[in-house]
């Protein structure tokens, strides 16, 4: 029996920690956290901000099995994560498992290294209950703002969505960026660049260091320049240097894995941690620059063995941000001679923290920089030509040079050819080219996490989970954005003469970045009108300050959650009250036909096309918009297209051909069929026989594989995996089977295991009141409705017996749902009546 118990929150970190303890050491997981608020209803009281923490249904076993543990152990340890988090998961754990201080140690350490966690055995110190607070505070106000505010946007927008105080900012942001686009005027200036030769024919690239706004100034410029003798008039050179980076915080992590290796931060965020749970790098998430002085002499040591003393040069970095209070150091190697990893997953993003830590600690690059003056005094302006040449690599030998994006595409630098002041040079070619100038970019993931940290919204654990959340809910997406055409004006001077051409360019395009959806800028509309305050970036920057003064005990949470919520609740009582209704509505003008007003908005499914008045006589007619379109942006003869959808094939198999857009996308309906055929296919583009392909292959993939009793059994993917699907009941197939090769052995095991699961699954059921008790993975549960209820205990504190539940009366049932839930049974109020409102006329457009 081992005298120590060890918990930590992963079962990798758990294995990999085992390894380093002896005998007299067990470690297990807890798998997260092992309790939280619960996830029906709001689970605080709003009068003393206490939270009603539940162990949820999933973790209740191995709560038993932890429980069991500690009973044998004479010490505990709890051996969670060093930040905030992991200090929650180990109160909790010391909460629920009832721990007696006495025989409780907490240990952290920054990296799963034998001494590291050696060192913290050594060195055990009591939970920081200041740490704790500050993570219940964030827990505590983010669910208050997600339920109060959620439920709003279901009675103002549309029911399904929700708000959340740092995710509906960094919709905003990606919201008013797109704004910014759409209203940007782009003008043009025509950029001059030459080509010259010296007398050894070599080519000397050169840019005019004057724009022109007008073409007849490019042109004047040009013609100038024909009969002029251009001369080297100066050439000078000037030595530089470049630096290194600092080591990895999360976030310069998540930027540097999306520009070098293209990963999203949720992906980078799953490596790391299994990076770390390994044992190969420190603790992942940080947002501090520093390096231990173990770390530095053993970088020192390995550059000085590996390259030579003159390219180390140890350092420490310092952290700018004044919020960066959790962490102790950078993202590093634990062992700077573990070179590579076996997994090439996992190496490629070692690789990227290995050469970023070990380049912090190597001397700087040192560059000579060629700047040649290239031009004559006759000529209102002179060409510049720029060159370098690297004459010591330094720490560019370990991590090379990146470019990113918004590195201006134009400054390569090339190595320039020897040439002398006064030397005369030839041009080859000066060519003068329109060119316009361009919008702020639309974020990538990692310029979001950039520009998140910019204003201290959000802290290292919160980027990734928030970029996915916004992504799930449906507020942003990263479509293509097609590009765009226009025409540019291109005025060449070559040895026969001055040409001009008209060339198209594309502009406006993109992928791979984030672009709000119709839903999400509705939302972000109605959020900023009536809870500006929450949405502000200073405010939300504000609370994460005042999360780091719970940290470091100089804030009382609940004072702090009191403050905020006396003044935040009497908004969303207002706003319940008096808002109006959000759609998003614009008015695009007047339909010719029918003398009816056109608008582009919201409606129940999604963003659509109205034709007419809600309250009219003649009920309003309504188009989908196509998935490459938006509210905000749709012409009027764009919206008008639409009501030519959805339009007649020719029959196919005696049953009829139609192609339309519905609420997941355009489809095919042949029949009573409906065959989606991509959110990213044109409908006009449908022809006869391209609906009859769609058709064919929905065809053969509905074909039966086998028989069951009689009866054909089909398969297929939905959004819970590949099923096989006999009579109404649609049967899961797990990973064990090869779904591409299923024998009839195969489907008869998983339909009759299915059928008996279903045979079992009721204790009792009252179709028409839509109540049920039924057997689940943990035990009996009560469904009503969509909703799930527990069954409270006996008396005498037992639990019920699956024969005693098979006798409760249904009213019984009925006060167990009342409960948990007082509303359950509660008649809903009819909608008021609406207000007819008179519309103003609708301007004709011009």
């Amino acid at each position: 029996m081992s005298k120590n118990l060890v918990i930590v929150e992963s079962p990798a970190k758990a294995k990999t920690i085992q390894k380093y303890l002896g005998k007299d050491f067990e470690v297990k997981s807890s798998f997260g956290h092992i309790r939280d608020l619960p996830k029906k209803g709001m689970g605080i009281d709003l009068k003393t901000f206490t939270p009603d923490y539940e162990v949820s249904a999933d973790k209740k076993k191995l709560v038993t099995e932890l429980k069991a543990a500690v009973k044998k152990a004479e010490i505990v340890w709890l051996a969670s994560d060093e930040d905030r988090e992991g200090e929650a998961i180990a109160w909790h754990l010391a909460q629920e498992l009832k721990l007696k201080e006495e025989n409780t140690k907490r240990i952290v350490f920054h990296e799963i290294t034998k001494n590291a966690i050696l060192k913290a055995i050594e060195n055990p110190r009591k939970i920081d209950q200041n740490l704790v607070n500050a993570q219940q505070a964030r827990r505590v106000l983010d669910r208050i703002v997600g339920f109060e505010m959620s439920p709003v946007l279901w009675k103002k927008v549309k029911t399904g969505l929700s708000a959340g105080r740092v995710q509906s900012v960094a919709v905003r942001l990606v919201v008013e960026r797109e704004q910014e686009i759409r209203n940007f005027k782009p003008t043009s200036t025509y950029k001059v660049e030459g080509t010259f030769l010296n007398a050894e024919k070599q080519e000397i690239a050169a840019k005019l260091k004057k724009d022109f706004a007008q073409e007849k100034e490019a042109e004047a410029f040009l013609e100038k320049s024909q009969n002029t003798e251009f001369k080297v008039l100066n050439v000078e050179k000037k030595p530089g240097t470049r630096s290194a980076s600092a080591p990895f915080t999360t976030s310069t992590l998540q930027q540097e894995a999306s520009n070098r290796l293209g990963y999203n931060v949720t992906s980078t965020m799953r490596i790391a941690q299994r990076l770390y749970e390994e044992g190969y790098i420190t603790y992942m998430r940080t947002d501090s620059v520093n390096l231990s002085q173990d770390a530095i002499s053993a970088a020192k040591d390995f550059i000085e063995k590996e390259f030579g003393a003159e390219y180390s040069s140890p350092r420490n970095y310092t952290t700018k941000s004044a919020s960066a209070q959790e962490a102790h150091e950078a993202i590093r190697p634990t062992d700077f001679g573990v070179k590579t990893i076996g997994d090439a997953q996992l190496n490629k993003l070692y690789q990227l923290i290995y050469k970023r830590t070990l380049a912090s600690q190597m001397a700087n690059a040192k560059i000579e920089k060629t700047v040649i003056e290239i031009g004559n005094s006759a000529l209102p302006s002179h060409f510049e030509a720029q060159g370098e040449v690297i004459v010591f690599d330094g720490f560019l030998k370990v991590y090379g040079i990146s470019k990113t994006e918004e590195d201006d595409e134009e400054n390569n630098e090339k190595l320039l050819p020897k040439v002398n002041v006064g030397e005369v040079l030839s041009y080859k070619k000066i060519t003068a080219t329109e060119k316009f100038t361009k919008p702020a970019a639309r974020y990538t993931e990692a310029a979001l996490v950039r520009k998140l940290e910019e204003l201290g919204i959000g802290r290292p654990s919160t980027y990734a989970p928030t970029i996915q959340t916004i992504q799930n809910r449906g507020y942003v997406d990263k479509r293509e954005i097609l590009p765009q055409e226009r025409e540019i004006v291109k005025l060449s001077l070559g040895k026969s003469g001055l040409k001009k051409e008209v060339l198209t360019e594309k502009f406006g395009g993109d992928k791979n970045k984030f672009v709000p959806t119709d839903i999400g800028e509705v939302v972000n509309e109605f959020l900023i009108n009536n809870f500006n305050e929450i949405l502000d970036y200073g405010f939300t920057a504000k609370v994460e300050q005042d999360f780091d003064d719970i940290a470091n005990g100089s804030e009382k949470w609940k004072e702090t959650l009191k403050h905020f919520y006396d003044n935040f609740h009497p908004k969303i009582e207002d706003v319940e009250e008096h808002a109006d209704r959000a759609t998003g509505e614009r008015l695009l003008g007047v339909d010719s036909k029918s003398g009816k007003n056109v608008y582009a908005r919201m409606g129940r499914y999604g963003a659509m096309i109205q034709i007419g008045e809600n309250d009219d006589e003649e009920k309003p007619t309504y188009a989908s918009l196509l998935p490459t379109q938006n509210i905000n942006t749709i012409s009027f003869e764009e919206a008008l297209e639409l009501f030519k959808i959805p339009f007649d094939l020719n029959e196919f198999q005696g049953k009829p051909v139609s192609v339309g857009v519905g609420r997941f996308g355009p489809y095919v309906k042949w029949g009573d069929a409906f065959i989606s055929i991509g959110r990213g296919t044109d409908p006009f583009s449908v022809t006869q026989e391209v609906a009859e392909n769609f058709i064919k292959e929905k065809i053969e993939a509905d074909a039966p594989i086998a028989t069951y009793k009689g009866e054909p059994v089909t398969k297929g993917t939905g959004r819970f995996g590949p099923f096989v699907k006999y009579k109404d009941l649609y049967v899961n197939v797990p990973k064990k089977y090869d779904f591409d090769n299923l024998s009839q052995g195969d489907i008869e095991e998983l339909i009759s295991a299915k059928l008996e699961k279903e045979a079992n699954r009721y204790i009792q059921q009252w179709e028409k009141e839509k109540i049920s008790i039924e057997n689940g993975r943990w035990g009996p549960f009560i469904k009503f409705g969509k909703g799930m209820f527990k069954i409270p205990k006996k008396e005498d504190g037992s639990k019920y017996e699956a024969e005693e539940l098979q006798t409760v009366s249904l009213d019984e049932v009925k006060k167990w749902i009342t409960d948990q839930d007082k509303t359950a049974f509660a008649e809903k109020k009819k909608p008021a009546a609406k207000k007819t409102v008179a519309k103003k006329p609708a301007t004709k457009k011009k």
